[in-house]
């Protein structure tokens, strides 16, 4: 490799360096099933000895999203075994993908290496992303597959975007949002003609829907699966299965401590607690120990503000920048807000942070475009360093003084 190559690699393996380690540093900490792992690492498990969701009696086990997710967290087990760092290294593996995959967007983008830069270390001095990617849930793997769908459509690869697509929405339905958006993002409504409505159907329905079917495969080989003989066929099986699954959603208005409506989402209202804990040894009076998935509150609050003056800058110019950002933003947020009846939690939107952090990009791309000196933008990841930093042990599950766990609680919405 050449220096000048070597230079120009070297700032973004820093950061996925940064962004791995730090992912897989006590990986296997705390011990035992934390929040919602008790449910997906189990099934995982289950996927990789028999191929379907089994509960420990070897039952059918009913569950509610589809098996991409969980047959990945079931690689780590398969490899690592089936504990704590097995059944996270996926999530973390993925997260720090992410950070490489946003680097090579916001290059596509903007074609400006410093921006990209800015753009991986901003994800991966996020703390949402952060705890998404040391627990074994589903969510990381969705964000990870939206992102890599918005790569390939930028590419101009739309076939692979919808392959993409499909892998988003095996991992969690939520992501089918977003065919809608890629569809219009896609179409040149100047030029309308029958044959390129044809080749988005095939690109963002056929293609997603095969894709959504294979991820089914386990379910559809087997004769154990729940439901799996409802019906004359295995396809009218699956379709008794999924009309369960769906009432299952529509109907999920239980309350919970740390439910959060989609309009707090954005300014940290109700960020979710994973893991708390009350140790005895911390070298203080009271001591606290706690996940807290939220993430880092300087960056998504200029976030909000990045947003906004994305959609002005579309509105004002119709950029193909400012629409991207804006389409990813749509399709991951915006259909919640048709739903508010429904049980939700802040940590859903880790699928908006990619957009969110693509937003502050274009704006600091403006701003720069206007005469911004870079040191300031130095200075601001220096601030948002160090909010990280400070938030970190509760975003890993530290032990800490009781006082010094209250300080970080900023908002009486938090605790």
């Amino acid at each position: 490799m050449s220096k000048s190559r070597l230079r120009e690699f070297a700032p973004v393996a820093a950061i996925l360096g940064f962004a791995l380690t730090l992912r897989l540093w006590r990986l296997d900490q705390p011990k035992g099933y934390i929040f919602d792992e008790i449910y997906y690492a189990k099934n995982a498990a289950s996927l990789i000895s028999d191929g379907v969701e089994l509960n420990a009696q070897g039952e059918a086990e009913f569950v509610v999203h589809p098996p991409l997710g969980k047959w990945l967290i079931g690689l780590g087990i398969k490899i690592f075994g089936d504990n704590e760092f097995g059944w996270r290294i996926a999530a973390a593996i993925i997260g720090s993908a992410s950070v490489l995959l946003i680097y090579l967007i916001a290059q596509l983008l903007f074609n400006s290496r410093f921006l990209s830069l800015t753009a991986a270390a901003l994800l991966s001095l996020d703390g949402l992303h952060l705890v998404m990617s040391r627990v074994a849930l589903l969510d990381i793997f969705l964000m990870f597959f939206i992102l890599l769908t918005f790569y390939l459509l930028l590419k101009n690869n739309l076939w692979l975007s919808g392959v993409a697509i499909g892998l988003a929405g095996s991992a969690k339905w939520s992501a089918f949002f977003l065919l809608p958006v890629l569809i219009l993002l896609t179409i040149d409504l100047k030029r309308l003609n029958w044959r390129s409505w044809f080749s988005r159907a095939g690109q963002y329905i056929l293609v997603p829907a095969g894709i959504y079917l294979l991820s089914w495969s386990g379910w559809i080989l087997s004769s154990q699966g729940w439901a799996r003989q409802s019906g004359s066929n295995f396809l009218s099986s699956l379709w008794s299965y999924h009309q369960e699954i769906m009432g299952f959603h529509r109907d999920l208005t239980d309350e919970h401590a740390y439910a959060a409506n989609p309009w707090s989402w954005l300014v940290l209202g109700r960020p979710t607690s994973f893991y708390y804990q009350t140790p005895a040894n911390c070298g203080a009076s009271a001591c606290s120990q706690e996940i807290l998935a939220i993430g880092t509150p300087i960056l998504w609050w200029v976030g909000i503000f990045a947003i906004a003056t994305t959609f002005g800058f579309f509105i004002t110019q119709a950029d193909k920048r400012s629409a991207v950002v804006l389409a990813g933003v749509a399709g991951t947020y915006l259909p919640w807000f048709f739903i508010q009846s429904r049980t939700t939690f802040y940590f859903y939107s880790i699928a908006i942070l990619p957009f969110l952090v693509l937003a502050v990009i274009n704006l600091l791309n403006w701003a720069i475009g206007k005469g911004l000196s870079r040191r300031y933008v130095y200075t601001y990841l220096v601030l948002v360093a160090i909010n990280f930093v400070y938030f970190l042990p509760i975003l890993i599950g530290l032990e800490i003084s009781y006082s010094d766990w209250l300080a970080r609680m900023w908002l009486p919405s938090w605790i």
